[in-house]
């Protein structure tokens, strides 16, 4: 690197730019980049931390991170990082498994501004897009006309096309639809050197005409392309694997064949000969030879419906053995599943469920996937299928002629057929219970994906796979078996500890012999998820030396200096790849949480093991446009990655391990700025597919904040709201009346930091529990009763909203149920839970279950009607309280309308249809969805008379006391929005929800006369 002074200021800095080093200038970087380009450039620890890692075991640590908002950016930034020689990394949702988006360089972020969907042409079945569109969001945009972008990665949802593109990506259908590259018709690339050019179709004439190897950057790139289809295209198509899935190296066996005009592995027809489409040779190539800015792909039709049959075989060798002869019929998918995972599981609570339904004697599955054209074509094509694979199934029509069997092939011993969505969708749930059931482990070992998407022939797959368990044997570990074996893509994660050194021997030991056996078999290092940091090394040994080479000729014909990405796909012989280099965790890994945690830990490792959790999939960054579920509210809202639950799960984890200052986790800034926007909603601790418990670190962290340095007034305020909440009632209405005085609710915004355009809660003089006794108590003796339980009286349905409580005391005595409602409880301790004061919570949830507890154990049941404090029963006291007494009220405690349907008390209840006359819209609460009980006051509601429209929605943005906070009001505005478009959209004309919080957003912004009614109070209604 040059290191005299210039006349160019920036180059005087040219020395510090050193990419291998920590010695960069990152200020001068930032004002240089921002004074060059319009985009958003950053590099303080955060945001750097927060961009070391993607859903890889790698972490590498950016130079700087960068939002493009433009090709124009992107060119500006190139060209200045090729003058410095600073490595530049294209990114998109970081959900990539081989390490490739990790690197020393500046990261491109392109999901931020540049994801737009420019042009849809249902026509020509065509779509242009930028690099940061999400795949799911794309495919939302085209569904109207029946089309898909057809490759189908499982993280669709979060991915990125760009990562597509970079990673050559497909998915379960790859049988139907094969890889992006068949896809990509047109981008618009920047080169190495800042130049912007296009790619696409090009015929060999062309591609000589513009060669130039001693000419600018472009002209190389022909030179080079054309040598190597002079040169090397006989030694390309005798070296690289027959696979329909291969991604290891670059894209060179589809130009040859396109140059040639013949036919890809697996049929793909390349068109005439003597044209290329050099698009496609920057699929798999992970950003490391262009930069995508825009790409035009084609489209496919959605296909008419779908057939599913589940083929369940005594083992996993049984079920390889039969993959070959399945192929046959022509399916679109064929999915495995071994006993490993389905033991696992069977011991859940999500999956345990739909084990249930196989046959005894069930040790493997494949899950058989054929589209069809109506329900009599798919149930035709299952039946073909089970003519000669299960003894029990009677053909209704011819198995295929040219099946390879024999009277020694094995038989499934049963098999279950899907046709309509929802048990389709039960089916493929279990074969989607895979990764979240290997991801949850918070143990030191962990499966780890370095050799999980190795592609083999089909027909290869029995030998694979028993001599695949031998290496694994011979390396003192196991692994499960999983995933695409149609195309010979099994996902298989070793269970390996890198903290310890034998664990480094094991992973490199096992990747090294997994790769000689690929070799030897005719397969492919990598099917699916790309070189990376994991298997760019083994290269060398799946192509050979002379290949090797072509790729480094072809890597510095596009990229001189080695800046785009090094060190994925090829490397330099003096600055290898070794996958055992920047791992997330390695024997000089080290954990300190800084403080001794007050919540129970159940889970191996403690809070360590949740902090250490995240694998970084990504599953938390759902485009609010296309992916329902409840994670993560803040990350929807504002796109930024720090307000995912992987940003803060990252940032926390990198806090605690010395990547960050020590006493970071616990600091103003992070935890105001990190911890401070989680909301607390629980989400994370379902739809996470590690289920990373954030509500729960949060609560431990900003204990721990409060008692080193305190406390605001505002927080003991809101952690303190049931004795607010009691004085508020017994100074009634003259309460109610004092905020509405001019300046008051300014002067409270000031003061305290309560935002003044929230509402506060109405208190009401006679409470829920004084009505109760003051109509006499219990109107069902208990002797005459069906059951009896203790209505809790929670701090909001005692105090401001007594309606609720009237309304589930009606309903519960229409289904004969005694109701008693005490009086000498406090609150749940569910508002100091969230606000961090554990002691104070830890002595509500004594107190009640000390109390309660005993009344369970005499028969009674604990109904309440607040979710949050509901939840707080049934999950958090298990987390503040070991004891066998807070275990059992966990387990009789339900939601109201949970009760009543778990118990089917509503089945003797004489309601009145002709006054259900409107159709509900039914927003659930973020804490029931968190335990799996939100579903069962849709079922009330329906079996009550009305029409309910279910929204699949997230939290509110209120979040018990966050919406009330005046720094935190944007927030929860945005939060909402999401919300009330879904309202919008909905079928329903009257909104019901359960939670105060809820229906105190839902009035505030969607300018209903009231507040919108509990789901019971609507169940009370329609009484006979």
């Amino acid at each position: 690197m040059a290191s005299e002074p210039s006349a160019d200021p920036a180059a005087d800095r040219r020395a510090n730019y050193d990419y291998r080093s920590d010695d960069v200038d990152r200020p001068a970087l930032v004002a240089d980049l921002e004074a060059l380009v319009d985009c958003e450039v950053r590099a303080d620890s955060y945001s750097r931390e927060l961009y070391a890692t993607d859903a890889s075991p790698y972490e590498v640590t950016p130079i700087a991170v960068a939002f493009p908002e433009s090709t124009a950016d992107v060119s500006g930034i190139l060209e200045y990082c090729a003058e410095r020689e600073i490595p530049v990394l294209p990114r998109g949702g970081g959900t990539s498994l081989a390490g490739q988006t990790v690197n020393r360089a500046v990261v491109l972020d392109f999901t931020r501004h540049m994801n737009e969907i420019r042009e849809i042409d249902p026509e020509d079945r065509t779509a242009t897009v930028q690099p940061g569109t999400v795949l799911g969001t794309l495919n939302e945009a085209l569904a109207p006309h029946d089309l898909k972008f057809a490759p189908d990665p499982a993280w669709g949802d979060k991915s990125a096309i760009g990562g597509a593109i970079g990673n050559n990506s497909t998915g379960s259908h790859s049988l139907q639809y094969g890889k992006t590259d068949a896809y990509v018709e047109e981008v618009e690339a920047v080169l190495a050197d800042g130049t912007v050019t296009t790619f696409g179709e090009v015929t060999l004439e062309e591609i000589g005409e513009r060669a130039d190897p001693d000419g600018d950057l472009e002209g190389r790139i022909y030179a080079e392309v054309d040598r190597i289809l002079e040169e090397d295209a006989d030694h390309i198509a005798e070296t690289y694997p027959d696979l329909k899935r291969n991604v290891s190296g670059y894209n060179l066996d589809r130009l040859v064949a396109e140059a040639r005009g013949e036919e890809l592995p697996g049929g793909e027809e390349t068109g005439d000969p003597g044209t290329v489409n050099l698009a496609r040779l920057l699929a798999g190539s992970e950003g490391t030879l262009a930069i995508v800015t825009e790409a035009t792909v084609s489209l496919e039709q959605i296909p008419e419906t779908k057939a599913v049959a589940l083929l369940c075989y005594p083992d996993l060798h049984e079920a390889m053995r039969d993959v070959e002869t399945i192929l046959a019929h022509d399916p679109a998918a064929v999915e495995v599943l071994d006993d490993v995972l389905i033991d696992l599981a069977r011991d859940t609570a999500e999956f345990g469920p739909v084990t249930e339904m196989l046959p005894a004697g069930t040790n493997a599955v494949l899950l058989v996937e054929f589209y069809a054209e109506d329900d009599e074509h798919g149930r035709e094509q299952v039946a073909g299928l089970l003519a000669d694979r299960v003894p029990s199934a009677t053909p209704t029509a011819e198995p295929a002629a040219d099946a390879p069997r024999s009277d020694s092939d094995p038989l499934a011993i049963e098999a279950l057929e899907a046709y309509d969505d929802a048990e389709r969708a039960k089916l493929w749930k279990l074969r989607k219970s895979g990764l979240p059931i290997l991801l949850s482990r918070t143990t030191d070992e962990k499966h780890i994906s370095f050799i999980e998407d190795t592609a083999i022939p089909p027909a290869r797959l029995p030998e694979f796979v028993e001599r695949f368990e031998e290496i694994l044997e011979s390396h003192d570990t196991y692994a499960s078996f999983y995933a695409h074996a149609g195309p010979g893509v099994l996902h298989v994660r070793p269970l390996v500890n890198t903290k310890t050194e034998i664990g480094l021997e094991q992973l490199h030991g096992i990747a090294d012999d997994v790769t000689d056996l690929v070799v030897e078999l005719g397969g492919s290092v990598s099917g699916e998820h790309g070189d990376g940091r994991a298997r760019t090394q083994w290269n060398r040994k799946l192509y050979g030396d002379d290949l090797w080479e072509t790729f480094q000729d072809l890597k510095t014909a596009f990229d001189p200096d080695w800046l785009l990405n090094p060190g994925q796909v090829v490397f330099r012989e003096d600055d290898p790849t070794d996958l055992r280099e920047h791992l997330r965790f390695d024997p000089d890994y080290e954990f300190d949480a800084g403080f001794e945690p007050a919540l129970e830990w159940e889970n191996d490792n403690g809070m360590q093991g949740m902090v250490e959790l995240c694998h970084g999939c990504g599953g938390c960054r759902g485009e609010q446009e296309t992916t329902g579920g409840v994670m993560c509210p803040t990350y929807r809202a504002s796109q930024e990655e720090i307000t995912a639950t992987r940003g803060r799960a990252n940032a926390l984890r990198q806090a605690m391990s010395g990547d960050l200052d020590p006493d970071e986790a616990v600091s103003d800034e992070f935890v105001e700025e990190v911890m401070g926007l989680c909301i607390g909603c629980k989400g994370c601790a379902i739809d996470c597919p590690s289920e990373v418990d954030m509500a729960k670190l949060k609560a431990e962290v900003t204990h721990e904040y409060h008692q080193r340095n305190g406390a605001t007034l505002r927080d003991r305020l809101f952690a303190n709201v049931a004795t607010l909440s009691k004085v508020g009632s017994q100074l009634a209405p003259l309460s109610n009346a004092l905020p509405k005085l001019p300046g008051a609710r300014k002067a409270l915004e000031v003061a305290v930091g309560i935002d003044s355009d929230r509402p506060l809660p109405t208190f009401h003089a006679t409470t829920f529990r004084d009505w109760f006794h003051q109509r006499g108590g219990a109107r069902v003796r208990e002797a005459d009763a069906t059951r009896k339980a203790v209505l809790y009286p929670d701090t909001y349905t005692n105090y401001s909203h007594p309606e609720a409580g009237k309304a589930a005391v009606r309903v519960l005595e229409a289904a004969g149920v005694h109701v008693a409602v005490p009086d000498d409880l406090g609150d749940t301790g569910r508002p100091a839970f969230s606000k961090g004061f554990l002691e104070k919570a830890e002595d509500a949830a004594r107190e009640n279950v000390t109390a309660l507890a005993p009344r369970v154990a005499e028969g009674w049941d604990v109904v309440v009607i607040e979710p949050s404090d509901a939840v707080m029963f049934q999950s958090d006291y298990l987390d503040l309280l070991s004891s066998e007494a807070a275990e059992t009220l966990a387990g009789a405690t339900y939601g109201v309308c949970e009760y009543i349907d778990t118990f089917r008390l509503d089945e003797d209840i004489a309601f009145d249809a002709g006054s259900a006359t409107r159709d509900l819209v039914y927003h659930g609460h973020c804490h029931q969805k968190s335990v799996a009980k939100d579903h069962h006051a849709v079922g009330v509601l329906r079996r009550a008379g009305y029409a309910v429209d279910p929204l699949d929605s997230g939290c509110c943005g209120m979040a018990g006391s966050f919406g009330y906070e005046s720094e935190h009001a944007s927030m929860s505005d945005a939060i909402a929005s999401i919300l009330y478009k879904q309202v919008d959209e909905s079928a329903g004309d009257r909104v019901v929800a359960p939670g105060a919080s809820c229906r105190t957003q839902l009035e505030n912004r969607l300018g209903v006369p009231e507040e919108p009614p509990t789901p019971i109070e609507v169940v009370a209604d329609a009484l006979e």
